[in-house]
């Protein structure tokens, strides 16, 4: 850990070494690594400590007025909740009090102690790695409070816990240790107490202060007083209306309620009455929040009844391929005491959930049609989660496949819309093709790709997992079926190409339908069981072989799929394809019936299919026979 700089004041009053009642505890692993990035913080910024800090008190009080809904004797004598600042400049104390629910010692142990979010590792991972001097990542990982030390050389918490006779003081100079001490002063609330740096002074300043209030903290909804003057306008920032709220007011309320750097990349917010009366503000973030793809899948929006908080993590709020979405949802209609269970099954929760749905969905179709370079990095962020809903939600999964995007072999550089694919099809053409792979960057190599490429037939790149569950569910688009060009016979045929080998070939070198069958058969009989049949192909033009999925068969990239996620699948055969107007495949045909050539051929086959497996990334079953195979080919080459 840093040393103290040498201008430093000797701690006073540290209880720590005094106190025969005090226990001494080590910080978990993780916060002491954390601790230390604070303690020597290179952040310019330092002022966002604060803003931390009173979000814990806004939240704690939330907290307790919740639980004063079934238990109000909880509040009893001290109801009008708040966040307090006091200064001492001669001293360097800043301290930051609530009057909300409290920590009990197991809660301090528990919450100041360890970090219960497995976050704190990504979070030092990105600081490392982007070199970022953004403070709003603190936030980001929950470890909102340890940001304290960026300023003090040792912080206090003098806390007792709503409904508890017990009051205790934890104190640590962010050096490995913390103490945790019975206190008989501490009042309901928590009052955290900050011991600063004389480099940071300036957090002592009352203009200071209130300029800090101002800028990160003025939409939070109970009062924050300074010398008993309240500095915030505190009223609930939602309750505004829309046109009162500035551009400022909404990037700060999204980082109180997102925890995540950057601005919002949308602001969808939205009054319902009638019926049912609720506010909804939320946002989509521009950047990917660290946990999109846990597979826990919560979303981030907070449920308020009449302005009081009730839960953070409301299932049935907003679907799972929303969880990106930050911001919260204030109803008039649910009873406060409503448990989480009863939340689950409410119909009037699941109307909110519908229209808050709809609104977001209705906002980004706007987004879409109106900034598309805007929208095209929403959906590089975002799509591969949304698209979660077109197999999840049946009754959004038309408007969902509107919004999708999508790279294509003709469109390897932009992002394409399902009905503009649909407006550029060919002539005759009665299918949306697709191929399915991990990356654009690889599957537009694909041999498969060859045939459509010839007749300018555009296909969909699927690089997305979830791809393989919502392609099924839809069947099609605009009464267009999806198909899949590695699955069943392409069906080529019917659409002219451009000037073929096999047409450009001199007369002597084509080879006879009659020469082909009897290879095809051949390599069927030589590779028995190895494959599900061998036939010639109209998908491939340079390429000399491929491997495809027959008819009804899984897809061969979602086999892979399933064996990289180690869930059991039962190997299914595939087809060999053989290009007939590859000179390969030409000089193989001629070879059959010819004395001695038997062997040469056999090797051939094997060669083929290994090359086949070797074109769709699979491994070869056996790599020392493809080997002694490859190597006896070239030196017959090179001898003859």
């Amino acid at each position: 850990m840093g040393d103290a700089p040498v201008d430093e004041k000797p701690d006073s009053g540290d209880t720590t070494a005094e106190s025969a009642k005090a226990e001494t505890h080590e910080f978990q692993a993780e916060v002491s690594k954390l601790l230390d990035l604070m303690i020597n913080s290179l952040y310019k910024e330092k002022d966002i400590f604060l803003r931390e800090l009173i979000a814990n008190a806004s939240d704690a009080c939330d907290k307790l007025r919740y639980a004063a809904i079934t238990e109000p004797e909880l509040m009893t004598g001290d109801s009008d909740l708040k966040v307090s600042i006091s200064l001492d400049k001669e001293a360097r104390i800043l301290t930051i009090a609530d009057n909300g629910i409290g920590m009990s010692h197991d809660d301090l142990v528990e919450n100041l102690g360890t970090i219960a979010r497995s976050g704190t590792e990504a979070f030092l991972k990105q600081i490392k790695s982007d070199e970022s001097e953004d403070p709003s990542l603190i936030g980001q990982f929950g470890v909102g409070f340890y940001s304290s030390f960026m300023v003090a050389t040792r912080v206090e918490v003098f806390t007792r816990r709503a409904g508890e006779a017990a009051g205790w003081r934890w104190e640590s100079k962010g050096r490995g240790k913390f103490s945790i001490t019975p206190d008989e002063t501490a009042t309901r609330g928590a009052r955290v107490v900050l011991h600063l740096r004389k480099a940071d002074e300036e957090f002592v300043e009352e203009a200071r202060i209130r300029h800090i209030i101002s800028t990160y903290s003025d939409h939070i909804s109970l009062p924050i007083e300074l010398a008993g003057e309240t500095l915030n306008e505190g009223s609930a920032l939602w309750t505004r209306s829309p046109n009162d709220i500035t551009e400022e007011q909404h990037k700060e309320f999204y980082h109180h309620v997102s925890h995540l750097p950057g601005d919002p990349w949308l602001t969808v917010h939205m009054r319902a009455e009638g019926r049912i009366e609720y506010t909804g503000l939320v946002y989509v973030p521009d950047m990917r929040p660290f946990d999109l793809f846990d597979p826990a899948r919560k979303h981030s929006v907070r449920l308020y009844v009449k302005r009081v908080f009730i839960s953070d993590d409301c299932e049935g709020l907003m679907p799972g391929y929303l969880r990106f979405m930050r911001g919260i949802v204030d109803s008039n209609d649910l009873p406060l005491n409503i448990s989480r269970e009863t939340l689950q099954h409410n119909p009037i929760l699941a109307k909110i959930s519908s229209g808050l749905v709809k609104r977001i969905l209705s906002e980004l179709e706007k987004k879409a049609k109106n900034d598309s370079d805007g929208y095209d990095l929403f959906w590089r962020n975002f799509g591969a989660v949304l698209k979660e809903g077109i197999y999840e939600a049946s009754d959004q999964s038309a408007k969902l496949m509107k919004l999708a995007r999508f790279h294509s072999l003709n469109a390897t550089d932009k992002w394409i819309s399902l009905a503009d694919y649909v407006a550029d099809m060919a002539e005759g053409q009665e299918a949306i093709y697709y191929l399915s792979g991990d990356a654009a960057s690889g599957i537009e190599k694909s041999p498969q790709l060859e045939g459509f490429k010839a007749r300018g037939i555009d296909v969909l790149f699927m690089t997305d997992p979830v791809d393989q569950f919502w392609l099924p569910t839809a069947a099609n688009f605009d009464d267009k079926p999806f198909r899949s060009i590695t699955q069943g016979s392409a069906d080529l045929d019917k659409f002219e190409t451009a000037k073929s080998d096999d047409d450009s070939a001199p007369e002597e070198e084509k080879t006879s339908d009659s020469d082909m069958d009897k290879l095809i058969a051949m390599v069927k009989l030589t590779l028995g069981d190895e494959v599900k049949d061998v036939r010639t192909s109209s998908r491939l033009t340079e390429s000399p072989v491929c491997l495809v999925a027959d008819e009804g068969d899984v897809d061969m990239h979602f086999e892979r799929l399933l064996r990289q996620h180690q869930q059991p699948v039962t190997g299914q055969k595939r087809v060999l394809e053989i290009n007939p107007s590859h000179s390969l495949t030409r000089a193989l045909a001629t070879l059959v019936g010819k004395e001695g050539a038997s062997e040469a051929l056999e090797d051939a086959s094997h060669l083929l299919l290994d090359q086949a497996r070797i074109l769709e990334g699979e491994s070869l079953p056996d790599p020392a026979a493809f080997s002694r195979r490859l190597a006896g080919l070239l030196t017959k080459t090179l001898t003859t």
